[in-house]
C-alpha cells in the first residue's frame, strides 16, 4: 500500500480567508476589552461605539468583497480545469479509437 508522504500547502486563497478571520477576532476583541476600560462619559463612549461600528462594517464589507473576488477567481479556475480535463479526454478517446 502507497502512503502519500506529500504536504498539504494551503493556496493563497485559504491563506487569505485565515488572515481576514483572525483579524476581524482581534479586532472584536480590542473592541469590547476598549469598552469596558474606557475612561470615558456615556456620550463619548457611545459615539466612539458607533465609530468603531462603522469602521468594522467597511472592513466586512471589504472582506466580504476580497472574499467574493477570490471565490469567482477559483470558479473560474476550476471551470478551466474541467474544461482541459474535458478536452483531454476526448483526444484520448479519439487516440483509442484510431
Amino acid at each position: 500500500m502507497a502512503q502519500d508522504d506529500r504536504e498539504v500547502v494551503p493556496s493563497k486563497d485559504d491563506q487569505l480567508i485565515s488572515t481576514l478571520a483572525w483579524f476581524l477576532t482581534g479586532a472584536a476583541i480590542g473592541v469590547a476589552a476598549a469598552i469596558l476600560y474606557a475612561p470615558k462619559s456615556g456620550k463619548e463612549t457611545r459615539q466612539y461605539i458607533s465609530g468603531k461600528a462603522q469602521a468594522g462594517r467597511e472592513a466586512v464589507e471589504n472582506a466580504g468583497q476580497d472574499i467574493a473576488e477570490a471565490s469567482r477567481d477559483m470558479f473560474e479556475r476550476g471551470r478551466k480545469l474541467v474544461e482541459d480535463a474535458a478536452d483531454l479526454f476526448e483526444r484520448g478517446r479519439k487516440l483509442v479509437k484510431g
